[in-house]
């Protein structure tokens, strides 16, 4: 899935899903690093337990990051199914 974020630096995040478990989770554009530990972090991790870990980080005085962008691409993913 290619989900375009919203009020962050990170462009779009790209993830798979494989038995309710993510895989190739990629962070485009914003902080490297970050996006990369995020990604490798949550990595094979249930869809469910990443929405419940991630959901509602903010960024500074931002009411998002990019934790929270993934934790509403996990939500819209589940409600597609």
């Amino acid at each position: 899935m290619d989900y375009q974020t919203q009020g962050v630096c990170s462009r779009s995040i790209h993830f798979e899903v494989k038995n309710n478990r993510l895989t190739n989770v990629v962070f485009v554009g914003g902080c490297a690093g970050n996006a990369q530990g995020v990604a490798r972090l949550i990595e094979g991790m249930d869809i469910d337990e990443a929405i419940r870990r991630l959901d509602g980080i903010h960024c500074g005085a931002r009411m998002t990051s990019c934790p929270d962008q993934l934790a509403k691409a996990l939500k819209q993913y589940k409600e597609a199914r």
